[in-house]
C-alpha cells in the first residue's frame, strides 16, 4: 500500500459543493482506500492505495462523487514525498507564509504551456511554476487575486487546486 494524499477543488466552499466527510471517507474506502483520513471540511483525503490503483484513483473518486452524490469535484493526488519535495522547494522561503499558497496540478505543464502566464496579470502578486506544482505569492489575499484556477486550468491545459502554506504543512503530517 502507497500513501497518497486526494486534494478535492471547490467542496463546502460558501455553502456551495456540499460534500460531508463522512460520505467522502465512506467513497474512499469503497474504491479500496484504507486507513482513510480527512483534513478539515474542504476536501483534503489521505489514505492508502494498492500501486495499481494509484494511477487512475483520482479519475475513479471524480466519478464515484458525480455518480453518488450528483456533484462535479475535481480531484488531485499526490504522495507524501511529492507534498515534502513542494515543501523544500519554496521559493520564497524569507516571505510570510501565511501569503503563500500552492496550485497543485494534476499534469505536469510544457514549456510552451507555462510561457503562456502572464506575470504580470495580478499585481502584486507573483507565481513559479516548479513541475506540476505552482507557487502563489499573493499579498493582498487570495480571495483578490486574478491568479485563479480557472486562469491556470486554461492556460496550462490540467487541472489544478489551490491550498494554503497551513494546510500544505497538515498534509504532509498525515
Amino acid at each position: 500500500m502507497e500513501r497518497q494524499i486526494a486534494l478535492l477543488r471547490g467542496i463546502n466552499v460558501g455553502g456551495k459543493n456540499s460534500l460531508p466527510m463522512q460520505a467522502l471517507t465512506r467513497l474512499c474506502q469503497q474504491l479500496g482506500g484504507a486507513n482513510v483520513r480527512t483534513y478539515v471540511q474542504s476536501g483534503n483525503v489521505a489514505l492508502d492505495l494498492a500501486p495499481a490503483q494509484v494511477a487512475t484513483f483520482a479519475i475513479d473518486l471524480q466519478a464515484a462523487i458525480a455518480r453518488d452524490l450528483a456533484l462535479t469535484v475535481p480531484v488531485v493526488l499526490r504522495n507524501p514525498a511529492e507534498l515534502q519535495a513542494c515543501f523544500d522547494h519554496n521559493p520564497w522561503p524569507e516571505r510570510d507564509l501565511a501569503l503563500l499558497s500552492v496550485a497543485f496540478l494534476a499534469h505536469t505543464p510544457t514549456p510552451v504551456q507555462v510561457a503562456t502566464l502572464d506575470p504580470a496579470r495580478s499585481p502584486p502578486d507573483e507565481f513559479h511554476v516548479r513541475g506540476r506544482d505552482v507557487y502563489l505569492h499573493t499579498p493582498n489575499g487570495l480571495a483578490r487575486t486574478k491568479l485563479t484556477n480557472a486562469w491556470l486550468d486554461a492556460r496550462l491545459a490540467t487541472t489544478s487546486t489551490v491550498r494554503n502554506w497551513r494546510t500544505l504543512q497538515a498534509l504532509m503530517n498525515l
